[in-house]
């Protein structure tokens, strides 16, 4: 009878470590989405979408902090939209960066995404958009509320998400 409980047991625990390495991320119908479209697909042009989708992203979730209510939400990033444009403005210009951009907070179009096997469809979506230059290059995107960006932080040098379990963690400490 032992037996038959340990197998059920160590079933149990393939089966939770399983579901939490193949979990998908799930996006709420109300989020509220970010992106960054760069000029081109240049260096120097990833480079500089790198460093606004950083900005954003670390300015954003300060501002973003502890609110749970979308239209809380909405306000703020409604009322960061001129310090938006003056920090990027000033940060081209540091950079010796000579391109125009735009920010933008509203419905906007967001192509086909695959990550991880899930596809994210193509459409209009809430959200705060910086477009830079003529806005050709391969864009980041991200859930900015509820704060799904978090996740990004996580992110290994080959950008996959890492995934840790619980039920792992205690069995790797017993083995």
């Amino acid at each position: 009878m032992k037996k038959y409980l340990f197998v059920l047991v160590l079933f149990i625990i393939f089966l939770v470590l399983y579901i939490n390495v193949n979990a998908e991320i799930i996006i709420p119908s109300d989020a509220i989405r970010v992106r960054v479209v760069p000029n081109s697909n240049s260096v120097v042009d990833q480079n500089m979408k790198d460093k606004v989708k950083n900005y954003v992203s670390n300015y954003m979730m300060i501002k973003l902090d502890g609110i749970n209510d979308v239209n809380e939400a909405r306000n703020i990033i409604n009322n960061s939209i001129d310090e938006l444009n003056s920090d990027i403005k000033n940060m081209f210009k540091i950079n010796n960066y000579n391109m125009d951009f735009k920010v933008i907070y509203g419905e906007n179009y967001f192509p086909n995404k695959v990550y991880k096997g899930v596809i994210y469809d193509a459409g209009e979506y809430e959200s705060l958009v910086v477009y830079i230059g003529k806005s050709k290059g391969d864009n980041w995107w991200c859930v900015l509320f509820p704060p799904l960006c978090l996740l990004e932080a996580s992110e290994s040098e080959t950008g996959e998400v890492q995934y840790r379990s619980l039920v792992k963690d205690i069995l790797d400490k017993i083995f």
